[in-house]
């Protein structure tokens, strides 16, 4: 009877240990998967759980930047001097390059 007893304790007590380390290791993927940075070759970035297009900023040390945002075949430029001025332009080109000036 004893030995039943102690079969049965074993048991519950690898059921339990079982269940605590995959648990662990769900909570270990999921930070993390939390912490890698998004990889360079996408296009957008995810920001409070939303899709956002990465944009390309030039800052320059006189504390002007430039920025282009690409959606498709259009081509959003985003300018400031460092006078402070700014300027937005978007281009849509028909050839699907989405270039600007073409």
């Amino acid at each position: 009877m004893t030995i039943i007893r102690t079969m049965r304790a074993k048991r519950a007590i690898l059921a339990v240990a079982a269940t605590v380390l995959v648990g662990a290791g769900g909570f270990a993927s999921a930070a993390y998967a939390q912490d890698r940075p998004t990889p360079p070759n996408w296009q957008y970035d995810i920001q409070n759980g939303k899709r956002v297009p990465r944009t390309n900023r030039v800052s320059k040390p006189d504390g002007s930047w430039r920025e282009e945002i690409r959606q498709g075949k259009c081509v959003t430029i985003k300018e400031r001097s460092a006078t402070g001025e700014y300027r937005e332009t978007r281009q849509c080109d028909g050839s699907g390059t989405g270039a600007p000036g073409a």
